[in-house]
């Protein structure tokens, strides 16, 4: 319910299930961001079971009723009895006795006939709808995504959207046996996917704060975070200012090659954050609040730019932003972008490095953002270095990478030196 009223999901979650035990934890875990992941499915099928329309029941109706629906069809743990029943007792504890009849035939009709594809539009005759409906996704951001890149690759990029996201350590000063030892010796495991930053893909149902402890110098990162550090290949004894640094993962992970590293965030709450990374894994970051608007600096060897995006390519991960996002965001963003780019450009010294990077897949924030400084800028230019293997970089030397390629969060980086 507070996601719906505008809620980020993980602040929701984070307080909500702080009292729940790990196991409640993680049940709770999977029924929240599945049921958000997949609310344009669930509603789908909801709606042929529902006389009126579903936005005519009182919400919190609705939101069990999702719920409901996400555990009879894809929670295997939980019997349907038993997700209909607490489906009713829910219901009438946070309504009252008058809808517990609905929802107790809706979940029965939707347990009995499942998600078959013959409940969705057809994929051939009526593609968006099918994507919308069956790929949980809304239409607007679907039309973008289909005038880019052809059906396939659009679907393949909702799937990938819509799967349990896996968790990845990023291990700070170990290399990858020693970290795999340090896992088995506390009875966990992973898998190996980058050596360069260390990643490891650690095993299902892993509890992050179990790993952490294992492995104390690390952190839980995405590895398409360590490929934007990897890509902006940073030369060795250099002073970094990561500009919108927290939680502060790109400044801790480059922290070991450079001379210096200044972590800056206008938020104090969000530099605490950067702090107690840096203490935690014994990584020195000096940290500094300040708005990146208008950065403390001049002369900085390199500058790197984390912007703000709307996250596209993290929706696994962060399945209510698909549900929050407009297209007007995205033009409000791209202009802070841009305002953000000629501040922290000026603050690097003539030879210094720019990079540039997001987490989103939308070229308003990306390509176009990059094209558009370049033009009134000619004293910068992209260099790649090819630190990264060559099908992430794209024609004019910037790193692309989307979910569907390699199953890590998406993301997009532009290195850029100053000439003169």
């Amino acid at each position: 319910m507070e996601v719906e009223r505008g809620r980020r999901l993980d602040r929701a979650f984070g307080v909500r299930a702080a009292s729940l035990d790990a196991r409640d934890r993680a049940f709770a875990h999977d029924l929240t961001y599945g049921t958000t992941r997949l609310r344009g499915r669930l509603d789908h099928l909801l709606a042929r079971h529902v006389e009126r329309e579903l936005t005519a029941l009182d919400p919190a109706v609705l939101e069990v009723l999702r719920l409901g629906s996400y555990e009879v069809l894809y929670m295997d743990s939980v019997p349907t009895f038993a997700a209909v029943s607490e489906a009713v007792d829910q219901v009438r504890a946070v309504v009252g006795a008058k809808p517990t009849g609905l929802v107790n035939a809706v979940l029965r009709r939707v347990a009995e006939a499942g998600d078959d594809q013959a409940h969705f539009p057809d994929r051939s005759r009526e593609p968006l709808a099918y994507l919308e409906a069956w790929g949980s996704h809304p239409s607007w951001l679907l039309e973008r995504w289909l005038r880019r890149w052809p059906f396939e690759d659009v679907e393949a990029l909702v799937a990938a959207n819509n799967r349990r996201p896996p968790t990845f350590l990023l291990a700070l000063d170990l290399g990858a046996d020693a970290v795999l030892e340090r896992l088995a010796d506390a009875g966990l495991a992973g898998t190996v996917v980058a050596d360069e930053p260390v990643h490891v893909r650690l095993d299902e149902g892993t509890r992050p704060l179990d790993a952490l402890a294992a492995v104390p110098a690390s952190l839980i990162q995405d590895p398409a975070a360590g490929l934007v550090t990897r890509y902006a290949d940073l030369p060795s004894g250099t002073v970094i200012a990561d500009l919108c640094a927290a939680p502060g993962g790109k400044a801790l992970a480059v922290s070991a090659r450079v001379a210096r590293v200044v972590a800056v965030d206008r938020s104090p709450a969000r530099i605490r954050m950067v702090r107690e990374n840096s203490e935690r894994t014994g990584r020195p970051v000096t940290c500094v609040v300040a708005d990146a608007l208008r950065p403390p600096f001049s002369g900085l060897d390199v500058a790197l730019l984390d912007v703000p995006c709307s996250g596209t390519g993290t929706f696994a991960r962060h399945p209510d932003a698909r549900w929050r996002l407009d297209a007007a965001a995205i033009e409000r963003l791209s202009m802070l972008q841009a305002r953000m780019l000629e501040s922290v450009s000026e603050s690097v010294a003539p030879g210094g490095v720019l990079v540039y990077s997001t987490c989103t897949l939308e070229p308003e924030e990306n390509r176009d953002r990059i094209d558009s400084f370049l033009g009134t800028h000619d004293d910068f230019r992209i260099e790649s270095t090819g630190a990264v293997p060559a099908e992430m970089v794209d024609e004019r030397g910037c790193l692309f990478v989307t979910p569907q390629t390699n199953g890590f969060d998406g993301a997009f980086a532009a290195r850029m030196r100053r000439t003169g």
